[in-house]
Protein backbone atom coordinates (compact mmCIF):
# COMPACT_ATOMS: atom_id res chain seq x y z
CA UNK A 1 0.00 0.00 0.00
CA UNK A 2 1.46 3.33 -1.10
CA UNK A 3 1.56 5.94 1.67
CA UNK A 4 1.20 9.65 0.87
CA UNK A 5 2.22 12.34 3.34
CA UNK A 6 0.18 15.41 2.41
CA UNK A 7 1.27 18.50 4.31
CA UNK A 8 -1.31 21.28 4.49
CA UNK A 9 -4.00 18.77 3.59
CA UNK A 10 -6.76 20.67 5.41
CA UNK A 11 -6.34 23.70 3.16
CA UNK A 12 -7.96 24.46 -0.17
CA UNK A 13 -5.81 22.58 -2.70
CA UNK A 14 -4.72 19.92 -0.20
CA UNK A 15 -8.35 19.06 0.56
CA UNK A 16 -9.19 18.68 -3.12
CA UNK A 17 -6.05 16.59 -3.65
CA UNK A 18 -6.96 14.16 -0.86
CA UNK A 19 -10.49 13.68 -2.21
CA UNK A 20 -9.09 13.13 -5.70
CA UNK A 21 -6.66 10.44 -4.53
CA UNK A 22 -9.34 8.54 -2.65
CA UNK A 23 -11.76 8.81 -5.57
CA UNK A 24 -9.09 7.43 -7.90
CA UNK A 25 -7.37 4.79 -5.74
CA UNK A 26 -9.88 4.07 -2.98
CA UNK A 27 -8.63 1.94 -0.10
CA UNK A 28 -5.50 0.89 -2.00
CA UNK A 29 -3.61 3.87 -0.58
CA UNK A 30 -2.98 5.48 2.77
CA UNK A 31 -2.94 9.25 3.27
CA UNK A 32 -1.37 11.02 6.23
CA UNK A 33 -2.79 14.53 6.41
CA UNK A 34 -0.30 16.66 8.37
CA UNK A 35 -1.63 20.16 8.95
CA UNK A 36 -0.96 22.89 11.50
CA UNK A 37 -4.59 24.06 11.24
CA UNK A 38 -3.85 27.74 10.96
CA UNK A 39 -6.69 30.10 9.96
CA UNK A 40 -6.98 28.59 6.45
CA UNK A 41 -6.95 24.93 7.53
CA UNK A 42 -10.33 23.40 8.31
CA UNK A 43 -10.91 19.74 9.14
CA UNK A 44 -14.58 20.15 8.27
CA UNK A 45 -13.40 20.30 4.66
CA UNK A 46 -12.61 16.58 4.90
CA UNK A 47 -15.75 15.45 6.71
CA UNK A 48 -16.93 13.47 3.66
CA UNK A 49 -14.05 11.00 3.79
CA UNK A 50 -15.70 7.59 4.40
CA UNK A 51 -15.67 6.31 7.99
CA UNK A 52 -14.18 3.02 6.81
CA UNK A 53 -11.10 4.87 5.55
CA UNK A 54 -10.63 6.35 9.01
CA UNK A 55 -11.26 3.08 10.85
CA UNK A 56 -8.93 1.12 8.59
CA UNK A 57 -6.20 3.77 8.77
CA UNK A 58 -6.40 4.65 5.09
CA UNK A 59 -6.80 8.23 6.27
CA UNK A 60 -4.94 9.58 9.28
CA UNK A 61 -4.90 13.19 10.41
CA UNK A 62 -2.01 14.53 12.48
CA UNK A 63 -1.93 18.11 13.66
CA UNK A 64 1.60 19.36 13.29
CA UNK A 65 4.03 21.93 11.96
CA UNK A 66 6.53 21.24 9.16
CA UNK A 67 9.04 23.29 11.15
CA UNK A 68 8.94 20.71 13.98
CA UNK A 69 11.80 18.31 13.31
CA UNK A 70 10.99 16.04 16.25
CA UNK A 71 7.36 15.54 15.16
CA UNK A 72 8.39 14.84 11.57
CA UNK A 73 10.94 12.24 12.64
CA UNK A 74 8.28 10.41 14.64
CA UNK A 75 5.88 10.59 11.70
CA UNK A 76 8.42 9.17 9.22
CA UNK A 77 9.48 6.43 11.65
CA UNK A 78 5.86 5.45 12.27
CA UNK A 79 4.34 5.61 8.78
CA UNK A 80 7.31 5.47 6.37
CA UNK A 81 5.71 7.64 3.66
CA UNK A 82 6.52 6.88 0.04
CA UNK A 83 5.42 10.21 -1.41
CA UNK A 84 5.57 13.61 0.24
CA UNK A 85 3.35 16.29 -1.29
CA UNK A 86 4.18 19.61 0.31
CA UNK A 87 1.23 22.01 0.15
CA UNK A 88 1.98 23.51 3.58
CA UNK A 89 2.69 27.21 3.14
CA UNK A 90 1.76 30.71 4.09
CA UNK A 91 0.28 31.83 0.79
CA UNK A 92 -1.26 35.28 0.90
CA UNK A 93 0.59 38.22 -0.61
CA UNK A 94 -1.10 40.91 1.50
CA UNK A 95 -0.34 39.07 4.72
CA UNK A 96 3.30 38.77 3.68
CA UNK A 97 3.49 42.51 3.09
CA UNK A 98 2.17 43.26 6.58
CA UNK A 99 4.22 40.54 8.32
CA UNK A 100 6.80 38.50 6.40
CA UNK A 101 8.25 36.60 9.36
CA UNK A 102 5.72 33.73 9.29
CA UNK A 103 6.31 33.30 5.55
CA UNK A 104 10.06 33.02 6.02
CA UNK A 105 9.66 30.48 8.80
CA UNK A 106 7.04 28.21 7.23
CA UNK A 107 7.88 28.47 3.55
CA UNK A 108 11.67 28.37 3.86
CA UNK A 109 12.57 26.83 7.21
CA UNK A 110 9.62 24.44 7.14
CA UNK A 111 10.38 23.20 3.63
CA UNK A 112 14.02 22.63 4.59
CA UNK A 113 13.05 20.72 7.74
CA UNK A 114 10.70 18.50 5.75
CA UNK A 115 13.33 17.88 3.07
CA UNK A 116 16.01 17.04 5.59
CA UNK A 117 13.74 14.64 7.46
CA UNK A 118 12.81 12.83 4.26
CA UNK A 119 16.44 12.67 3.15
CA UNK A 120 17.55 11.17 6.46
CA UNK A 121 14.87 8.47 6.26
CA UNK A 122 15.09 7.69 2.54
CA UNK A 123 18.87 7.75 1.98
CA UNK A 124 20.65 4.62 3.15
CA UNK A 125 24.39 4.10 2.52
CA UNK A 126 24.32 6.59 -0.35
CA UNK A 127 21.42 4.79 -2.03
CA UNK A 128 17.88 6.13 -2.20
CA UNK A 129 15.09 3.77 -1.24
CA UNK A 130 12.97 2.83 -4.24
CA UNK A 131 9.59 4.41 -4.88
CA UNK A 132 10.21 7.60 -2.91
CA UNK A 133 9.26 11.07 -4.18
CA UNK A 134 9.13 14.58 -2.73
CA UNK A 135 6.74 16.83 -4.68
CA UNK A 136 7.01 20.49 -3.75
CA UNK A 137 4.03 22.69 -4.65
CA UNK A 138 5.11 26.14 -5.76
CA UNK A 139 3.59 29.09 -7.62
CA UNK A 140 3.90 31.13 -10.81
CA UNK A 141 4.54 34.20 -8.64
CA UNK A 142 8.20 33.21 -8.16
CA UNK A 143 8.83 34.33 -11.76
CA UNK A 144 7.85 37.95 -11.09
CA UNK A 145 5.56 39.71 -13.53
CA UNK A 146 4.93 39.87 -17.26
CA UNK A 147 4.01 42.72 -19.55
CA UNK A 148 1.21 42.49 -22.09
CA UNK A 149 2.86 39.59 -23.91
CA UNK A 150 4.98 36.55 -23.17
CA UNK A 151 4.72 33.51 -20.90
CA UNK A 152 6.61 32.00 -18.00
CA UNK A 153 8.47 28.81 -18.89
CA UNK A 154 10.33 26.51 -16.51
CA UNK A 155 13.59 28.22 -17.52
CA UNK A 156 12.35 31.77 -16.90
CA UNK A 157 14.68 33.40 -14.35
CA UNK A 158 13.25 33.67 -10.84
CA UNK A 159 12.41 37.29 -9.97
CA UNK A 160 9.93 37.41 -7.04
CA UNK A 161 8.48 40.78 -6.11
CA UNK A 162 6.74 40.20 -2.75
CA UNK A 163 7.84 38.63 0.55
CA UNK A 164 5.47 35.74 -0.17
CA UNK A 165 6.83 34.97 -3.63
CA UNK A 166 10.41 35.49 -2.40
CA UNK A 167 9.87 32.91 0.35
CA UNK A 168 8.45 30.43 -2.17
CA UNK A 169 11.31 31.07 -4.60
CA UNK A 170 13.78 30.45 -1.78
CA UNK A 171 12.07 27.16 -0.95
CA UNK A 172 12.20 26.13 -4.63
CA UNK A 173 15.94 26.74 -4.72
CA UNK A 174 16.49 24.67 -1.59
CA UNK A 175 14.40 21.82 -3.01
CA UNK A 176 16.35 21.94 -6.28
CA UNK A 177 19.64 21.94 -4.38
CA UNK A 178 18.73 18.65 -2.72
CA UNK A 179 18.47 17.07 -6.15
CA UNK A 180 21.70 18.60 -7.43
CA UNK A 181 23.65 17.86 -4.26
CA UNK A 182 22.19 14.58 -3.03
CA UNK A 183 20.27 13.31 -6.11
CA UNK A 184 17.17 13.30 -3.89
CA UNK A 185 14.00 12.35 -5.84
CA UNK A 186 12.32 15.76 -5.82
CA UNK A 187 10.01 17.48 -8.30
CA UNK A 188 8.74 21.07 -8.25
CA UNK A 189 5.37 22.11 -9.68
CA UNK A 190 4.50 25.75 -10.29
CA UNK A 191 0.85 26.60 -10.87
CA UNK A 192 -1.18 29.65 -11.82
CA UNK A 193 -4.10 30.99 -9.76
CA UNK A 194 -6.46 28.27 -8.52
CA UNK A 195 -10.18 28.52 -7.84
CA UNK A 196 -12.84 26.02 -6.80
CA UNK A 197 -14.49 24.39 -3.75
CA UNK A 198 -13.14 24.89 -0.22
CA UNK A 199 -11.01 27.95 -1.02
CA UNK A 200 -10.66 30.19 2.02
CA UNK A 201 -12.73 33.31 1.33
CA UNK A 202 -9.95 35.84 1.73
CA UNK A 203 -8.92 34.86 -1.80
CA UNK A 204 -10.17 36.86 -4.76
CA UNK A 205 -12.85 34.65 -6.33
CA UNK A 206 -14.57 33.34 -3.15
CA UNK A 207 -14.43 36.86 -1.71
CA UNK A 208 -16.31 38.20 -4.73
CA UNK A 209 -18.85 35.37 -4.56
CA UNK A 210 -19.45 35.85 -0.84
CA UNK A 211 -19.82 39.61 -1.18
CA UNK A 212 -22.31 39.11 -4.01
CA UNK A 213 -24.35 36.67 -1.91
CA UNK A 214 -24.42 39.21 0.92
CA UNK A 215 -24.83 42.33 -1.24
CA UNK A 216 -21.54 43.79 -0.04
CA UNK A 217 -19.12 46.03 -1.86
CA UNK A 218 -16.40 44.32 -3.91
CA UNK A 219 -13.13 46.24 -3.47
CA UNK A 220 -10.75 46.01 -6.44
CA UNK A 221 -7.12 47.12 -6.32
CA UNK A 222 -6.03 49.98 -8.56
CA UNK A 223 -7.76 50.07 -11.95
CA UNK A 224 -8.60 46.36 -11.98
CA UNK A 225 -6.49 45.73 -15.09
CA UNK A 226 -4.11 43.23 -13.48
CA UNK A 227 -4.27 39.92 -15.35
CA UNK A 228 -4.10 36.39 -13.97
CA UNK A 229 -4.26 32.93 -15.53
CA UNK A 230 -6.95 30.98 -13.67
CA UNK A 231 -7.14 27.19 -13.35
CA UNK A 232 -9.96 25.13 -11.86
CA UNK A 233 -8.52 23.21 -8.92
CA UNK A 234 -9.48 19.79 -10.29
CA UNK A 235 -7.30 20.39 -13.35
CA UNK A 236 -4.41 21.29 -11.07
CA UNK A 237 -4.92 18.14 -9.00
CA UNK A 238 -4.95 15.94 -12.11
CA UNK A 239 -1.66 17.50 -13.16
CA UNK A 240 -0.10 16.80 -9.77
CA UNK A 241 -1.16 13.17 -9.91
CA UNK A 242 0.37 12.82 -13.39
CA UNK A 243 3.59 14.36 -12.10
CA UNK A 244 3.70 11.83 -9.26
CA UNK A 245 3.05 8.93 -11.64
CA UNK A 246 5.15 9.99 -14.65
CA UNK A 247 7.27 12.99 -13.68
CA UNK A 248 11.06 12.94 -13.75
CA UNK A 249 12.96 13.67 -10.51
CA UNK A 250 14.85 16.95 -10.62
CA UNK A 251 12.39 18.53 -13.05
CA UNK A 252 10.09 21.55 -12.77
CA UNK A 253 6.62 21.51 -14.34
CA UNK A 254 4.51 24.60 -15.00
CA UNK A 255 0.75 24.15 -14.67
CA UNK A 256 -1.78 26.68 -15.96
CA UNK A 257 -5.39 26.98 -17.00
CA UNK A 258 -4.84 29.06 -20.17
CA UNK A 259 -7.63 31.33 -18.94
CA UNK A 260 -6.25 34.85 -18.74
CA UNK A 261 -8.62 37.53 -17.51
CA UNK A 262 -8.20 40.89 -15.82
CA UNK A 263 -9.57 41.43 -12.32
CA UNK A 264 -12.33 43.87 -13.23
CA UNK A 265 -13.70 41.60 -15.99
CA UNK A 266 -13.57 38.63 -13.64
CA UNK A 267 -15.50 40.49 -10.95
CA UNK A 268 -18.16 41.64 -13.44
CA UNK A 269 -18.58 38.10 -14.77
CA UNK A 270 -19.08 36.69 -11.29
CA UNK A 271 -21.58 39.40 -10.34
CA UNK A 272 -23.56 38.65 -13.50
CA UNK A 273 -23.59 34.86 -12.95
CA UNK A 274 -24.54 35.13 -9.27
CA UNK A 275 -27.36 37.56 -10.10
CA UNK A 276 -28.76 35.21 -12.76
CA UNK A 277 -28.43 32.04 -10.68
CA UNK A 278 -29.82 33.47 -7.43
CA UNK A 279 -32.17 36.23 -8.48
CA UNK A 280 -30.38 38.59 -6.06
CA UNK A 281 -30.73 42.19 -7.25
CA UNK A 282 -27.06 43.04 -7.72
CA UNK A 283 -25.01 44.58 -10.52
CA UNK A 284 -21.63 46.14 -11.24
CA UNK A 285 -22.33 48.99 -8.82
CA UNK A 286 -21.07 46.66 -6.05
CA UNK A 287 -17.56 47.10 -7.45
CA UNK A 288 -15.42 49.85 -5.98
CA UNK A 289 -11.79 50.68 -6.65
CA UNK A 290 -9.34 51.09 -3.78
CA UNK A 291 -5.69 52.08 -3.54
CA UNK A 292 -3.40 49.54 -5.17
CA UNK A 293 -1.17 47.35 -3.02
CA UNK A 294 2.62 47.78 -3.06
CA UNK A 295 4.42 45.95 -5.85
CA UNK A 296 1.22 44.60 -7.42
CA UNK A 297 2.31 42.39 -10.33
CA UNK A 298 0.62 43.29 -13.62
CA UNK A 299 0.29 39.91 -15.33
CA UNK A 300 1.03 36.20 -14.91
CA UNK A 301 0.72 33.61 -17.71
CA UNK A 302 2.16 30.11 -17.99
CA UNK A 303 3.72 28.20 -20.86
CA UNK A 304 2.47 24.65 -20.20
CA UNK A 305 3.98 22.94 -23.23
CA UNK A 306 6.44 20.90 -21.14
CA UNK A 307 3.84 19.13 -19.01
CA UNK A 308 1.68 18.75 -22.10
CA UNK A 309 4.41 17.18 -24.22
CA UNK A 310 6.11 15.13 -21.51
CA UNK A 311 3.12 13.98 -19.43
CA UNK A 312 0.23 14.44 -21.85
CA UNK A 313 -1.66 16.78 -19.52
CA UNK A 314 -3.82 19.72 -20.46
CA UNK A 315 -6.57 21.62 -18.62
CA UNK A 316 -10.06 20.28 -19.27
CA UNK A 317 -12.26 22.99 -17.75
CA UNK A 318 -13.22 26.06 -19.69
CA UNK A 319 -13.24 29.04 -17.38
CA UNK A 320 -16.98 29.67 -17.66
CA UNK A 321 -17.65 26.02 -16.75
CA UNK A 322 -15.29 26.06 -13.79
CA UNK A 323 -16.53 29.38 -12.43
CA UNK A 324 -20.17 28.25 -12.60
CA UNK A 325 -19.31 25.07 -10.69
CA UNK A 326 -17.44 27.13 -8.13
CA UNK A 327 -20.31 29.60 -7.65
CA UNK A 328 -22.77 26.70 -7.29
CA UNK A 329 -20.56 25.10 -4.63
CA UNK A 330 -20.39 28.29 -2.55
CA UNK A 331 -24.12 28.84 -2.92
CA UNK A 332 -24.80 25.31 -1.65
CA UNK A 333 -22.30 25.73 1.18
CA UNK A 334 -23.29 29.12 2.54
CA UNK A 335 -23.21 27.68 6.07
CA UNK A 336 -19.52 26.91 5.55
CA UNK A 337 -18.96 30.50 4.40
CA UNK A 338 -21.00 32.01 7.22
CA UNK A 339 -19.18 30.01 9.90
CA UNK A 340 -15.89 31.48 8.69
CA UNK A 341 -16.94 35.03 7.85
CA UNK A 342 -19.30 35.60 10.78
CA UNK A 343 -17.63 33.36 13.34
CA UNK A 344 -14.08 33.24 14.59
CA UNK A 345 -12.77 35.55 11.86
CA UNK A 346 -15.49 38.19 12.00
CA UNK A 347 -13.18 41.07 12.90
CA UNK A 348 -10.65 39.99 10.31
CA UNK A 349 -13.29 40.01 7.58
CA UNK A 350 -14.66 43.33 8.73
CA UNK A 351 -11.25 44.80 8.00
CA UNK A 352 -10.88 42.80 4.80
CA UNK A 353 -14.02 44.30 3.26
CA UNK A 354 -12.61 47.75 3.86
CA UNK A 355 -9.16 46.93 2.40
CA UNK A 356 -8.82 44.90 -0.78
CA UNK A 357 -7.37 41.45 -0.04
CA UNK A 358 -6.80 39.10 -2.96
Amino acid sequence: MKTYLVTGGAGFIGTNFIYYLFNKYGSNIRIINYDKLTYAGNLENLSEIPDDYRKNKNYIFIRGDICNEKELNILFNTYNPDIVVNFAAESHVDRSISNARRFIKTNIEGTHTLLETAKNKWLNKNKWKKGKLFLHISTDEIYGELGKSGYFSETTPIAPRSPYSASKASADMIVKSYFLTFKMPVIISRCSNNYGPYQFPEKFIPLIINNCLNNRKIPIYGDGKNIRDWIYVEDHIRALNMIIEKGKPGEIYNIGGQNEIDNISLAKNIVDIVAKQTGINIDDSLIEFVNDRPGHDYRYAMNISKIGNKLNWKPEYLFIEGIRKTINWYMKNRNWLNEIVNGEYKEYYKNMYENRIG
